[in-house]
């Protein structure tokens, strides 16, 4: 239930502050999705999953595989125009793989 509650508040809060596009992470037991929305239009600018071709035969582990995938987040939302986002880490607490995908996207050029 306290999942629910700071996925809420995160949420309510990033769309109520800041007209950035919103960087979103969801986390499964086995796979790593992220995205970056712009609320305003509901449409999604850029995206990355473990599940694309370029990772999905791949036997890597997942702080990697995190890493890997926030550096090329930062690359298509650079390509299409997109410097800084809004971080958007729903239910999770910043930490794991979370903080690892975040601090790589940065390293990739996005600021948040």
């Amino acid at each position: 239930m306290e999942n629910l509650k700071r996925q809420k508040r995160i949420r309510f809060k990033l769309k109520k502050v800041t007209k950035r596009k919103r960087l979103t992470i969801f986390k499964s037991n086995h796979h790593i999705h992220a995205q970056i929305i712009n609320d305003e239009l509901g449409v999604t600018l850029a995206s990355v999953s473990s599940l694309d071709k370029n990772y999905k035969g791949k036997k890597i582990e997942k702080k990697q595989l995190a890493e890997e995938l926030g550096k090329e987040l930062a690359k298509k939302s650079i390509d299409n125009g997109i410097k800084e986002v809004a971080f958007d880490k729903g239910k999770y607490k910043y930490h794991g793989i979370i903080k690892i995908f975040a601090e790589a996207a940065r390293a990739g050029g996005l600021i948040f």
